[in-house]
């Protein structure tokens, strides 16, 4: 199928497509004049890579999924620690929720006045400290 026709089904543009053939994510296997041609299993290898980054994985996490030969070859261990990633990041966002939801209803006389509101502002913080001392730690992840 020609680089239209992927473009058409999969709703990525050209450019992502060549990006993805850069990395090395999928291989078109020729040429229709001076059009890329990818085999049928394109569309796939693309819903594959949709997945990993809906679930946050980076295109280089992505392209590790994948064997020399093309072969899916998930290394389970990351997707248990992306899963946990996912699992603490959506506590955090709830525990955000209900504190932003108490605010908007509290009859407190201020915000600052709610022992709530100041439980909320002191896990805000707590959180922003350990995310800047992550990405100052030199054995911190590169994102």
């Amino acid at each position: 199928m020609n680089i239209s026709e992927v473009v058409r089904r999969s709703g990525l543009t050209a450019s992502t497509l060549r990006f993805y053939e850069e990395k090395g994510l999928i291989a078109s296997v020729g040429r229709q004049g001076i059009r890329r041609v990818f085999g049928a299993n394109v569309l796939e290898r693309l819903a594959l890579i949709a997945l990993g980054r809906s679930a946050g994985l980076s295109l280089d996490e992505i392209a590790r999924m994948f064997s020399p030969d093309g072969q899916l070859d998930i290394d389970r261990q990351m997707l248990v620690a992306k899963a946990d990633e996912i699992d603490r990041t959506i506590q955090r966002l709830r525990v955000m929720s209900e504190g932003l939801r108490h605010a908007a209803v509290c009859r407190a006389p201020s915000h600052m006045a709610c022992p709530s509101f100041q439980r909320l502002l002191q896990k805000a913080s707590a959180q922003t400290g350990s995310r800047s001392r992550s990405a100052k730690s030199p054995a911190g992840p590169a994102r």
